[in-house]
């Protein structure tokens, strides 16, 4: 046995508009556990680590993908059903920024989320 890592992932943080509301989405899109009882700083529970957090930003300006206001980060999240997924989030409040994408073995398609990051739902291709 090795020495343990030095660090481990603890959340992602988003900067946002609306804490409590990005987080309802992310749980519902992710299947987690909201915590929103702090307007300021919002999380998304999952079984194990890492969650996703949330921190009000009250001067938030959106990324402008692909050409303009760059984005920071963006989270790539696998489906089983990419038409699927996509309706989902969409119903749950994204929105589609590109037509599907097939690369390496898997497809992918970016959506924004209700606050304007990007993230990417990809589907590995058998």
């Amino acid at each position: 046995m090795g020495d343990p890592p030095p660090a481990s992932l603890r959340s992602v943080v988003l900067d946002c508009p609306d804490p409590s509301s990005l987080a309802r989405f992310y749980a519902e899109l992710l299947g987690g556990r909201p915590v929103t009882t702090d307007p300021d700083w919002c999380e998304v529970l999952f079984d194990g680590p890492p969650k996703l957090a949330f921190q009000l930003a009250p001067n938030y300006q959106p990324p402008e993908w692909p050409d303009g206001r760059p984005q920071q980060l963006h989270l790539d999240l696998t489906v089983s059903d990419l038409e699927t997924a996509s309706r989902r989030a969409v119903a749950l409040g994204a929105r589609v920024l590109g037509d599907p994408v097939r690369e390496n073995g898997s497809v992918f398609m970016v959506h924004a989320d209700p606050a304007g990051h990007p993230f990417c739902l990809c589907q590995d291709l058998m």
